[in-house]
């Protein structure tokens, strides 16, 4: 069978939501087009404007950058790598992988891990709440602490943009669970038009947003993309919300394709209609932790990750 776009090439997927079989090439160049197309509505990255690219090393980071490096000024680009230290999840295989990939592509590049900013790794930050017999999940530690890391080397490097991999089953993900929570003012940072709390942030933008998690799979495996072997072991030993809610809209998407993509569509048309209402009500500067002086949810002295570090006994360096 023929490609629905080029009718030249035969046709190597099918995309559920739009019904079309597309070729190799016109399914790389559907997905370049729509990360462009999201860019330009949202206005989200100037063409001079200097970018931090959240490079993981999995299927989803490795799209970021293939297609940030072909519409946009690859001068302008820097990869940061974070080695969260995971006991047979961190090897150095694949971070030498993750470093030719993007030399490849002419981006400069930073490795980092936790233990170098912190201290101390994943691992050993899990250790110490479990010693305590206190019930924080994996992913609390390593959501707080990789976004402070990532936002102290974009701070640091003068960047203007953070751009991370997350793609569109990640971010309706994000949007439910604060829906769940009853948090409006997360619910409303999701949105790309979403307020910067404070000048100690850098703004956080997300290409891939409208993106599913199966395309990015299929661009990486179309780009020649060698696969990281193991997933995260706490995914499926200490799950999250998050991780149970993945696995629902798994099953959704599947009876009916286009359900993730409508709803985060709908999401960000009614945001978009409240949102400036919303910020007006928000202070312009949110407080700093009295003990790191990052940037605090609102009515805290101490920020979560201070709150966190005391609770577990640890003594974290400061960066």
């Amino acid at each position: 069978m023929k490609c629905d776009v080029c009718g030249v090439r035969k046709a190597n997927i099918y995309q559920p939501h739009t019904g079309l079989r597309l070729c190799k090439e016109c399914f790389m160049r559907n997905i370049v087009k729509r990360v462009k197309e999201e860019l330009i509505k949202y206005k989200l990255i100037k063409p001079n404007e200097k970018v931090l690219l959240a490079i993981s090393g999995g299927k989803d980071s490795f799209t970021l950058l293939d297609v940030m490096s072909k519409i946009h000024d690859t001068e302008k680009l820097v990869a940061l790598t974070i080695i969260e230290g995971i006991h047979g999840y961190n090897r150095e295989s694949e971070v030498c992988r993750i470093k030719k990939y993007v030399r490849e592509r002419g981006v400069d590049h930073i490795v980092t891990s936790f233990k170098e900013y912190s201290g101390y790794t994943l691992d050993e930050y899990v250790k110490a709440a479990d010693s305590k017999s206190l019930r924080i999940s994996p992913c609390t530690f390593c959501g707080i602490l990789r976004r402070r890391v990532i936002n102290a080397y974009a701070r640091e490097l003068g960047m203007d943009k953070v751009a991370t991999a997350h793609n569109l089953d990640d971010e309706v993900q994000t949007v439910l669970m604060n829906i769940l929570r009853g948090d409006l003012i997360r619910l409303i940072q999701t949105h790309p038009k979403g307020p910067k709390l404070s000048k100690h942030f850098v703004r956080k933008v997300k290409p891939l947003r409208k993106i599913y998690e199966w395309e990015t799979a299929v661009y990486a495996y179309f780009s020649g993309f060698e696969f990281q072997e193991t997933e995260c072991p706490f995914i499926t030993t200490r799950p999250s919300l998050r991780a149970k809610l993945r696995e629902y809209l798994y099953t959704l998407e599947k009876v009916s394709p286009g359900s993730l993509l409508n709803i985060l569509n709908t999401i960000d048309e009614l945001l978009g209609e409240v949102i400036n209402d919303v910020v007006k009500h928000l202070p312009k500067e949110l407080p700093l932790c009295i003990k790191c002086g990052e940037p605090t949810a609102l009515n805290r002295k101490v920020c979560k990750f201070c709150e966190l570090i005391d609770m577990i006994g640890l003594d974290t360096k400061r960066r």
